[in-house]
C-alpha cells in the first residue's frame, strides 16, 4: 500500500508530466474563481433588493397600523382606568401583521412617568428582549417618526433566528402616556427566494464549471495532441529513426510549427549523415595510416636497433643521435598502437575477452611490471589489498592497461611523494583508487584529464614520455566493461583516480558511484597496507643500464599484455 508521501509524489509527477491536466485544472480554478466572484456580487445585489423591498412594505404597512392604533387609543373612555389594559391588548391584537409569523409588542416609552400603567403586551412566544435597545432610544429622541431595523429574531419554538424587519413607532395612550409600538415582519418569503436563488446559483456555477472544464479539455487536446506527437517523433529521431516526420494537414500555427520541425529534422538528418560520412572517412584514414606505418616502422626499428647497438663505434654526436632515435622509436610505436586502439573504439569494433580473474593478482602483476618506474621516481607505494582473491569478470589485458596507466600517472605526477592504491569490495562491484600527493589538478583540469592528447603542463618533463592517449583509452576500457573511471584533485594536494568495475558482466554498475572523496585519505580496508619502497640503488638510474627484461617492459608496456600472470605478492614482500 502506498504511503501519503508516495501518493503526493505521484500526483506531483502526474501534474508535471501532463500539459492537458495543468490546462484543465488551471482553467477550472480560474472559472471557479470568476464564477464565485460574479455569483457573490449578483447574490448580494439580489439580497439587498429583496431586503429593501421588504423594508419598504413593512414601513408602509406599519405606518397604517400605527395610525389605526392611535385612533383607537384616542377613542378610549378617559374616565375608565380599569379596562385600560384590556382595551390596549385588544387594539394590539388588531394591528398585529396578518401573516401568521408576524408579531407586535407594546412597551412603555423611555421617560414616561405617568401613574397609569399598561403592562408590556407581547405574544407568549416572543421575547421582547430581542428588540434592539437602539430602537427605544431612537424613538425617545425622535417620537414623531418611525424607526426601522433589520435583525435576526427567533419566533415561536424555532431555535433558528430569522431575518426580520422591526418597525417601531410611538403612540399616546390617554392617562398612560407615550408607549412604543413594535411590529415585527419576518422575511420568510424573501429568505425562501434567496435560498432558491442560491440553489440555482450553485447549480449554474457547477454547470458552468463543467462547461469550462470541457472547453479546457477540447482546447488542451487541440494543442496537446500535436505537441505529444512532436514529442514522440523527437524521441524516435533520438533513437536513430531520422526519417520520422510530423504530418501537416493545414496552415494554422501548429501546422506551421510542424513544417518548421520537419525542415529542422531534414537539416539535422543531412548534417548527421555528413558527419557520419566524415567520421567513417576519418576512422578509416587513421586505421589505414596506422596499419601502413607498421611496415616502415619495423624497418626503421631494425635499423635503429642496429645503430643503437653500434653507437660506441660512432662519434659522440652520432652516438647521441642513435640513442635519441632508439628512444623515440619506442614512443612512436606506442603512439601507433594507441591510435589503432582509439580507432577501434571510434568505429565501435572494440570487444572484450571476458574471463573470471583475480583482480588482486592483476594489480600485483602491474606493480611488479612498474617496479623500475617506482625506483626511478623514488615514490613509495602504499598498497591496501584484501588477503583473499577478488574474482570479477574482465578482460585482463584492458584492465591491466587501465591500472598501469593510473599507477604510472600517479608516479609520474607524484613528485616523489607516496602513492596509495586501495581496493574496495562492494556488493556488486569493486573499486580501485589510486591516490598521489603530487602537483594535483584543478576542477577545470579534472574535467579535461580524459581528453585525447591533453596535458596539464605541456612544457613539463614527463618521466614516462606518455603519448597523451593513455587516460582516454582507460576511460573507454572502463566504459566497455560497464564501469566508471573518475577523478578528483586539488592543486598542490595531489589527485585521486577511482576505477569502478562490476563483478559480473551481466550486472553492470546501474547507479553511478558518488564523487571521489578528496582530499581525505581513503580509510585502510584490510589492516596495515603493504609498503613498496623504491630501491635506492637504481634511483635516477639510466634506463640503458637496467637489465634487458626490466628495461624492455618499462620501454614497451605492450609486452606486459602478453606476459603470464606472476604469483601474488604476500603482505610482507617488498618491491623486487
Amino acid at each position: 500500500m502506498s504511503t501519503p508521501a508516495h501518493g503526493a509524489g505521484g500526483v506531483v509527477a502526474w501534474w508535471r508530466s501532463s500539459l492537458r491536466l495543468r490546462v484543465i485544472v488551471t482553467t477550472m480554478l480560474l472559472g471557479s474563481l470568476v464564477t464565485a466572484l460574479i455569483g457573490t456580487v449578483l447574490f448580494a445585489q439580489v439580497a439587498e433588493g429583496l431586503v429593501r423591498e421588504a423594508v419598504s412594505e413593512a414601513t408602509a404597512g406599519a405606518a397604517q397600523e400605527v395610525r389605526y392604533a392611535q385612533a383607537q387609543f384616542d377613542a378610549i373612555d378617559r374616565s375608565d382606568d380599569t379596562s385600560l389594559n384590556a382595551t390596549a391588548k385588544g387594539i394590539m391584537d388588531q394591528i398585529t401583521p396578518p401573516d401568521q409569523s408576524g408579531r407586535s409588542a407594546l412597551i412603555r416609552s423611555v421617560g414616561n412617568e405617568r401613574e397609569a400603567r399598561i403592562t408590556t403586551l407581547a405574544p407568549d412566544d416572543f421575547d421582547v428582549e430581542q428588540i434592539p435597545e437602539q430602537l427605544p432610544e431612537a424613538l425617545a429622541q425622535d417620537p414623531s417618526n418611525q424607526q426601522v431595523m433589520v435583525t435576526d429574531v427567533r419566533l415561536g419554538d424555532s431555535q433558528t433566528a430569522l431575518a426580520s424587519v422591526i418597525v417601531g413607532a410611538q403612540v399616546d395612550i390617554p392617562r398612560a402616556g407615550p408607549h412604543n409600538v413594535f411590529l415585527i415582519y419576518p422575511m420568510e418569503r424573501e429568505q425562501a427566494t434567496l435560498d432558491l436563488i442560491r440553489q440555482w446559483f450553485a447549480l449554474g456555477g457547477l454547470a458552468l464549471l463543467l462547461l469550462v472544464g470541457a472547453v479546457g479539455w477540447v482546447a488542451s487536446s487541440m494543442v496537446a495532441r500535436p505537441v505529444g506527437q512532436a514529442a514522440r517523433v523527437s524521441q524516435q529521431m533520438a533513437q536513430g529513426h531520422l526519417d520520422e516526420r510530423l504530418p501537416v494537414r493545414g496552415s494554422d500555427e501548429l501546422d506551421q510549427l510542424a513544417m518548421s520541425f520537419n525542415t529542422m529534422a531534414d537539416s539535422i538528418q543531412s548534417q548527421i549523415r555528413q558527419l557520419e560520412t566524415l567520421s567513417m572517412l576519418q576512422q578509416r584514414f587513421v586505421s589505414d595510416v596506422s596499419h601502413e606505418l607498421r611496415t616502415p616502422l619495423t624497418t626503421i626499428r631494425m635499423a635503429g636497433e642496429l645503430l643503437h647497438a653500434s653507437r660506441e663505434d660512432f662519434p659522440v654526436p652520432v652516438a647521441r643521435a642513435a640513442e635519441l632515435l632508439y628512444e623515440e622509436l619506442d614512443r612512436f610505436e606506442e603512439l601507433l598502437t594507441e591510435l589503432l586502439e582509439m580507432s577501434r573504439y571510434d568505429s565501435g569494433a572494440a570487444d572484450l575477452e571476458i574471463d573470471q580473474i583475480d583482480l588482486v593478482g592483476v594489480i600485483r602483476q602491474v606493480l611488479e611490471a612498474l617496479s623500475t618506474l617506482v625506483n626511478h621516481t623514488g615514490s613509495e607505494l602504499r598498497v591496501d589489498l584484501p588477503h583473499h582473491p577478488v574474482l570479477i569478470d574482465m578482460d585482463q589485458r584492458r584492465v591491466s592497461r587501465i591500472l598501469r596507466n593510473l599507477i604510472a600517472n600517479g608516479l609520474d605526477h607524484g613528485e616523489g611523494e607516496p602513492v596509495q592504491i586501495t581496493l574496495e569490495e562492494r556488493e556488486s562491484s569493486v573499486a580501485v583508487t589510486v591516490r598521489d600527493h603530487g602537483i594535483g589538478l584543478t576542477e577545470q583540469e579534472a574535467a579535461l584529464v580524459f581528453d585525447r592528447f591533453w596535458r596539464s603542463d605541456p612544457a613539463r618533463n614527463r618521466t614516462t614520455g606518455a603519448t597523451g592517449l593513455g587516460l582516454a583509452i582507460s576511460l573507454e576500457d572502463a566504459k566497455l566493461h560497464g564501469g566508471y573511471l573518475q577523478v578528483a584533485g586539488q592543486r598542490g594536494e595531489g589527485a585521486a583516480f577511482r576505477l569502478v568495475l562490476p563483478r559480473r558482466q551481466d550486472t553492470p554498475v546501474a547507479v553511478p558511484p558518488g564523487p571521489v572523496p578528496f582530499p581525505a585519505e581513503p580509510p585502510p580496508l584490510h589492516g596495515e597496507p603493504t609498503l613498496l619502497h623504491p630501491d635506492p640503488a637504481p634511483l635516477h638510474a639510466d634506463p640503458d643500464q637496467l637489465d634487458g627484461d626490466t628495461a624492455a617492459r618499462h620501454a614497451d608496456p605492450a609486452l606486459l599484455e602478453d606476459a603470464p600472470t606472476p604469483r601474488n605478492l604476500t603482505e610482507t614482500e617488498a618491491s623486487p
